[in-house]
């Protein structure tokens, strides 16, 4: 459970920052290694530069495959990771598809769920015993 968790936030990370930076990168990248992001003035008027910027190689898409690959590494020493990790996906995606509309982003809820289930099973809950 564990390590099809990690490949789906990998997976969406990834697929969030290659295709954000094969869609800006060729337009954009001249601006963002020549300095001209440095000193933008007011955060509300950003360049077109700055947003694609922001929009893919500063965007969640690094930290999500950040987040996969250490669920993966967990995964490998038969760590269950922190139930906080499934809950705050869900939190995010939730937010984001209520805020922002339809999105791929949504497979995270069945990785969410995945990381869920796997604590559960490391951590079953307490049985109530019977009084006797």
């Amino acid at each position: 459970m564990i390590k099809w968790a990690g490949w789906l936030i990998v997976l969406c990370g990834f697929g969030h920052l290659l295709g954000s930076l094969v869609e800006t990168a060729p337009s954009h990248a001249g601006a963002w290694f020549s300095g001209e992001l440095w000193g933008q003035g007011d955060p509300l008027e950003m360049s077109h530069a700055t947003a694609a910027f922001w929009y893919s190689g500063y965007s969640f898409g690094p930290l999500l495959l950040l987040v996969g690959l250490i669920v993966l590494w967990l995964g490998r020493r038969n760590i269950v990771p922190p139930q906080f990790i499934a809950w705050t996906l869900t939190a995010w995606v939730m937010i984001g598809f209520v805020v922002g509309g339809p999105s791929p982003l949504p497979i995270l809820l069945i990785a969410a769920g995945l990381l869920l289930a796997a604590a559960r099973r490391d951590h079953p809950a307490p049985h109530a015993h019977a009084a006797g």
